[in-house]
């Protein structure tokens, strides 16, 4: 029986920066490494189990039967770092800050009151984020459906799924 043994160098780019790690740890996640650096402490880690929705990112990679490049939302406290070779990685902090401005998902769930601690927050907004780069309209009941892996434990959901309401959001893009 053969090993398969992680790559040795992986390159992939991280809001829009090119990144190239050599000999990344088999053991090192992809919510651990966006941690360490400098800036992007808005992916979240709580759980460490991909039940909480908090550490989620969008990934955009080939697709391997269709050819065709996909969105995804992730748990990047799940993902192996050596296995996102030649993905693209959004955080939070990539898609909008205060300095370069927000984007409109982010300005929503600000104006809706849906961040009442805050922590689950980065996570909701780049699940909402990536469902519009597979759906850029949405029904309600996929949006609602979309957010089945986070977990919000002080809102109520109420005021994160007013802000996500899909026909406003569209009038924003």
């Amino acid at each position: 029986m053969s090993t398969i043994l992680p790559l040795k160098v992986v390159s992939f780019t991280l809001n829009g920066r090119r990144v190239e790690l050599t000999d990344p740890s088999p053991n090192t996640s992809l919510n651990e490494w966006i941690r360490s650096q400098y800036g992007l402490s808005g992916t979240k880690r709580m759980c460490g189990e991909g039940g909480c929705g908090c550490c989620v990112v969008s990934a955009t990679k080939t697709d391997l039967l269709s050819n065709e490049q996909v969105t995804l939302a992730i748990n990047s406290c799940l993902c192996p770092l050596y296995s996102i070779n030649g993905w693209s990685i959004t955080t939070v902090e990539g898609i909008g800050s205060s300095k370069k401005g927000f984007h409109p998902v982010q300005k929503r769930i600000a104006e809706y009151n849906g961040t009442q601690c805050g922590y689950c927050t980065p996570g909701m907004v780049m699940s909402m984020y990536s469902l519009l780069q597979k759906i850029p309209e949405p029904t309600k009941q996929i949006v609602e459906d979309n957010f089945d892996g986070n977990i919000c434990r002080c809102t109520g959901y109420r005021p994160i799924l007013d802000a996500m309401n899909p026909l406003q959001l569209i009038q924003m893009n």
